[in-house]
């Protein structure tokens, strides 16, 4: 307990780097998560190459596992500890899952910074026992539709653990 006068320090913000890798196994680039001054949200950049070019719908995972390259769903679905619907745009969501879309350029190159409130330690966060993922979709998320925003197909993968 901090003696009379003076405050507790606030706790270092977390941060955590991970490859993306692409449906062949390869490292197209990397992710970097750090928490907020008041880890309610999380900054989540995203360097990648070697996308199709546009939109993408990108989506936080509940299993740290990237091993299944081909379709990436050992990753299983959403993290999603309330039950919530699917969509940004959804009366009923988002899900702890849902992030807003990254556009790649004509050359496949993905550089983006996006915001979340799922924690990335503690109670639901991402790091927890065991992990999530980070999963970049082939289309782009409508933010409405179930299950998945008509995102299309799992193209690329970053384990978070």
């Amino acid at each position: 307990m901090p003696a009379m006068g003076q405050q507790n320090e606030p706790a270092a913000p977390q941060t955590f780097e991970a490859p993306v890798i692409n449906a062949k196994g390869e490292t197209i680039g990397r992710i970097r998560i750090r928490d907020g001054a008041n880890t309610l949200v999380l900054r989540l950049t995203i360097a990648a190459g070697g996308l199709p070019p546009g939109w993408h719908g990108i989506h936080f995972h509940a299993v740290a596992n990237c091993s299944d390259t081909v379709k990436f769903e050992m990753s299983k679905g959403h993290v999603n500890h309330d039950s919530s619907k699917h969509g940004l745009l959804n009366p009923d969501g988002p899900d702890e899952g849902d992030l807003p879309n990254v556009f790649a350029n004509a050359d496949g190159s993905v550089n983006a910074e996006v915001s979340s409130e799922t924690p990335l330690t503690g109670e639901g966060g991402l790091k927890d026992a065991d992990g999530s993922a980070l999963v970049i979709h082939a289309g782009e998320d409508d933010h409405a539709s179930q299950p998945i925003g008509n995102a299309g197909g799992r193209i690329a993968c970053a384990e978070i653990k």
